[in-house]
């Protein structure tokens, strides 16, 4: 069963399309460089930091972990929009749950296998249409759209959601990521076009 969380819009708009975006029903690929090679035998997901019990997964044991699948939208910071996307993971709160985080950890660090990082604030992430998403429309996540596994954050430009995920720190003092030391917006909210600090 497909859960539409589409309208979650509707906390931070009045339109499902977002300020200065336009849709489209292509899926273009952006990252900040190659898709790295990754063996999803040696794929671990790790969680860590302010938490009472640091986690680590595997794949398979990642994919026996509760899921979801929700129908959601994708928003780029560089302009384009996808309506629709059949995203199936592991929702943000199921990890927390099972980390026993802190109540002192306010803010989130992702990493990802090529290096990349990206933050926000744990409320922002206390959410169940946060995933880390293995599966993109039926099938498994392709390797070029950030799988074996990403984060998506529907109500957050995307790259805010980490591509190639291995793991999650929690973190009492908030940290930039990658795109944030550059100049992108900490906050990036669609509905108020927070493209850039």
């Amino acid at each position: 069963m497909v859960e539409d969380v589409t309208d979650l819009y509707r906390e931070f708009g009045s339109d499902r399309l977002p300020p200065g975006q336009r849709r489209t029903d292509r899926f273009p690929v952006l990252s900040k460089g190659e898709t790295p090679s990754c063996d999803p035998e040696e794929w671990r997901f790790e969680v860590f930091g302010a938490v009472d019990r640091r986690l680590e997964y595997d794949l398979e044991e990642f994919r026996d972990l509760p899921a979801t699948t929700q129908q959601q939208d994708f928003h780029c910071v560089t302009g384009w929009s996808r309506f629709d996307c059949a995203f199936t993971g592991v929702p943000f709160p199921e990890i927390e749950e099972r980390a026993g985080v802190d109540d002192d950890a306010v803010h989130v660090l992702f990493h990802a296998l090529d290096g990349y990082t990206t933050d926000l604030p744990r409320s922002d992430c206390s959410r169940g249409e946060v995933l880390f998403a293995y599966g993109l429309d039926g099938e498994d996540l392709p390797a070029d759209h950030g799988g074996p596994v990403r984060v998506v954050t529907p109500h957050k430009y995307a790259y805010k959601g980490a591509k190639w995920v291995t793991g999650v720190e929690f973190l009492t003092e908030p940290e930039r990521g990658y795109w944030e030391k550059r100049g992108y917006s900490g906050t990036a909210n669609p509905w108020r076009e927070e493209r850039y600090s």
